[in-house]
């Protein structure tokens, strides 16, 4: 995450930097080398089907060529090889993620409206038929990924949802992301990886039509495969490396904030982590703490190239500066720790999701407890973009019923447009209507014999 030149430049002499990511670019920026893949594999397997989706499952995914589908039993009894401490929390999450986009559901309510008589608009709420979801099983098995695309896609009433996860090291799947997948209402689950996995949901390729949409986080290869086939299908996001950021003040625990920051920098050597703050104090107790629990922590190398490569330390010099810093980053994961969570709360406008309080960590979302979805806008598309819900699973769909009385007002205006635009195509569709309202109704009713 970095701010834009623009604001740097407003609000020169406002703030001042602690520390800066070492690298001067977007953690999310596109690899050129990795579109050229992604696009020669979806042309291929395009052409070629299932026969493309062997050979590069055979040569990513080591496949040895059993079914890629999982049968029902598997799936099914794949809880009872979890630890039990395991399998709850797992059915905890879900259980929570279900009830918060069911809420959300509950809230897209259908509607008419009559603006003048014999006028009616509406709108119905329809969802899709067909989602993909893509459930990452790689260096970390993101388990609670399946509670916020399948889990959420049911909520909001999704008829078919297909499943695709890449294999682990003995060729089948992981039991974890299985079971959070099927407790979630997965329809069915492929263990194929990659962008043969996207392709196969988006191309029809596994014994179903086409899905209308895929959904859920991957590596480069997956989210640029997401972004080719755009169009193909709807998608949820482009999701880059996940990101966080902090606004805390000088009422701030260091240690807390120091190991939020930390816990999503985990996800990846990329992944941006940025404090702004009002106390300079705050600001190095963190930077040090930091460099402090890094030493202490299983993943030391990746947190030692993120913090390096993408964390930043910034202090404002009050509140207002603070918000205009943090707008303008528009992180993924925003929380907010200081001594007013309420002021803050009501002025800033671009995140992806919030965090209020010291009590409040973004690990309880990730891990579906708090029930709100993680999949949610990086590289600042929080600006203009919210995360996945089950608001997107449904089309609100519009429609119109227009009687004969309401016809000589819409009519005449829409004859007067469409003149003036040169589309007597248009015109006439109104005019037409017109004529036969001002027809006495034994005309009306001979034309319409």
């Amino acid at each position: 995450m970095l701010f834009t030149p623009s604001v740097l430049q407003s609000l020169a002499g406002s703030f001042t930097t602690v520390k800066v990511p070492a690298v001067n670019a977007p953690a999310a920026q596109r690899d050129p080398a990795v579109a050229e893949t992604v696009s020669r594999m979806l042309l291929d397997i395009e052409k070629r089907g299932l026969d493309a989706i062997g050979d590069y499952a055979r040569k990513l995914d080591r496949w040895d060529g059993r079914s890629f589908e999982l049968d029902a039993q598997t799936i099914r009894t794949s809880g009872d090889r979890l630890a039990p401490d395991l399998r709850a929390a797992i059915d905890l999450g879900s259980e929570r993620t279900r009830a918060f986009a069911l809420e959300q559901r509950r809230r897209l309510v259908d509607f008419e409206t009559e603006p003048i008589p014999g006028l009616v608009t509406g709108v119905k709420y329809v969802p899709v038929t067909r989602v993909g979801a893509y459930l990452p099983a790689g260096r970390f098995p993101l388990t609670a990924s399946a509670f916020m695309t399948v889990g959420v896609a049911k909520a909001a009433g999704v008829d078919t949802v297909l499943a695709c996860s890449p294999p682990q090291p003995d060729g089948g799947a992981n039991d974890a992301v299985v079971y959070a997948a099927y407790v979630s209402g997965v329809d069915r689950i492929f263990v194929l990886g990659g962008v043969q996995a996207l392709a196969a949901m988006a191309f029809g390729l596994l014994g179903e039509l086409p899905v209308d949409m895929l959904v859920g986080a991957g590596n480069a290869f997956v989210a640029e495969a997401k972004r080719q086939l755009f169009g193909t299908a709807a998608i949820d996001l482009l999701a880059g490396p996940s990101e966080v950021a902090v606004l805390a003040d000088e009422t701030a625990d260091p240690e807390i904030v120091a190991a939020d920051l930390l816990g999503q920098a985990e996800h990846g050597p990329n992944s941006p982590a940025a404090l702004v703050t009002t106390s300079q104090a705050l600001a190095d107790a963190v930077n040090e703490a930091i460099l402090r629990q890094i030493a202490g922590l299983s993943t030391v190398e990746i947190l030692s190239a993120a913090w390096r490569d993408f964390g930043s330390i910034t202090v404002a010099k009050d509140r207002e500066t603070a918000v205009t810093l943090m707008d303008d980053l528009a992180p993924e994961h925003l929380e907010i720790i200081t001594s007013d969570d309420d002021w803050y709360h009501e002025n800033l406008r671009n995140y992806g999701s919030l965090f209020i309080g010291a009590w409040s960590t973004v690990a309880y979302s990730d891990k579906g407890m708090a029930g709100t979805n993680h999949t949610l806008p990086t590289a600042g598309g929080a600006k203009h973009s919210a995360g996945l819900s089950a608001a997107r699973f449904v089309k609100p769909l519009t429609y119109q019923r227009i009687s004969k009385e309401a016809t000589p007002e819409l009519a005449v205006a829409v004859q007067v447009i469409s003149d003036s635009e040169g589309m007597s195509a248009h015109s006439a569709t109104a005019t037409m209507r017109l004529a036969r309202y001002e027809l006495p109704e034994a005309e009306l009713l001979a034309l319409s014999l």
